[in-house]
């Protein structure tokens, strides 16, 4: 019996929301008297896979072949099930990312599980399987009853705490079977940001909206950005107007981030913007409108020109440090 967490590598490496997600499988595994089993999939080399066995993990399973160094679902999933099924695995835990929510489903469905996607804490109950998610762009908290006798999660980034063990981990290879069929989608090219922070890894992003008001704006949003060592984002408008690059768009139809601080600038508050950013620990909103919706969800807020409060604000941030 164990858990068992699908761990995804950047470039052969392991990012936070890998260690998140082991941290909370290896809590999970205690609380059920289980081990807690990492799954690698793609050429990743020894010394950062031993690393997951820093946050919990009991077994790391090693899937390498070339032809897995890009996401193909239909590959994966055949192999994530082939290992829940050798592995006697209760739960499987997938990121609550593009790549896990896409993954996730098909899983269930090949293990005949249910699923709860967006977890956010560990079970509040065993029995029945109880776990929380947020719902309604995180203005209230659902209690999700799983009863199949095998669960899939996929955790939202951010959530848990990152609790460091001491390693006990052995690593060993897994030869899964595949066939042509499993490969039939054919990946061509695959194009990644580069040279920046990803906003599924900051702590700290800041974001710009419309009320920028003009792409020549943005100076003093990337100065604060690189002060204190964070992402930048922008909002739905500002990506479709050509202002920003879309990666950078953050909200319900573009990247859902939980940082620890995120920095709302010229931007209304939109639901569909607040429904991807809505689990940040803290929000800090500057926006000259008294009424503009953000206000109700944010932390702290100034009322005021982002072109005059930027300035004094990143002065300020600098003779602190």
């Amino acid at each position: 019996m164990s858990v068992l967490i699908y761990i995804e590598n950047r470039d052969g490496k392991f990012k936070k929301l890998s260690y998140e997600l082991v941290s909370y499988a290896s809590q999970l595994a205690k609380q059920l008297n289980i081990t807690a089993v990492a799954l690698s999939i793609g050429n990743v080399d020894e010394a950062e896979l031993k690393s997951l066995g820093n946050y919990g993990a009991d077994k790391i399973l090693d899937v390498q072949d070339d032809r897995l160094n890009v996401l193909v679902n239909k590959a994966y999933t055949s192999i994530i099930a082939q290992v829940a099924e050798k592995e006697g695995a209760d739960i499987v835990i997938f990121a609550h990312n593009f790549s896990g929510k896409a993954l996730a489903p098909r899983v269930a469905v090949r293990l005949k599980a249910g699923v709860a996607s967006g977890v956010t804490a560990l079970p509040g109950s065993l029995d029945p399987f109880t776990v929380q998610k947020g719902v309604f762009t995180g203005k209230a908290i659902a209690n999700v009853v799983i009863k199949s006798p095998v669960k899939v999660l996929t955790l939202f980034q951010n959530s848990v705490e990152i609790i460091e063990t001491e390693n006990k981990a052995s690593i060993e290879a897994f030869q899964p079977v595949l066939n042509d069929d499993d490969f039939k989608t054919k990946v061509l090219d695959v194009t990644k940001v580069t040279g920046k922070l990803l906003l599924t890894d900051a702590e700290i992003v800041v974001s710009g909206g419309r009320g920028m008001k003009d792409p020549g704006n943005w100076g003093p949003l990337e100065e604060l950005a690189a002060v204190l060592g964070g992402a930048m984002a922008c909002s739905r408008p500002v990506s479709d107007e050509g202002w920003r690059p879309h990666d950078e768009h953050v909200g319900q139809t573009g990247k859902i981030i939980a940082p620890n601080v995120y920095f709302a600038l010229g931007i209304s508050g939109a639901i569909q913007h607040l429904g991807g950013v809505s689990s940040s620990k803290h929000i800090i909103a500057i926006n000259t409108d008294k009424d503009a919706p953000i206000f109700e969800s944010a932390d702290y807020g100034v009322v005021g020109d982002v072109q005059k409060v930027l300035p004094a604000l990143i002065q300020a941030i600098k003779e602190a440090r």
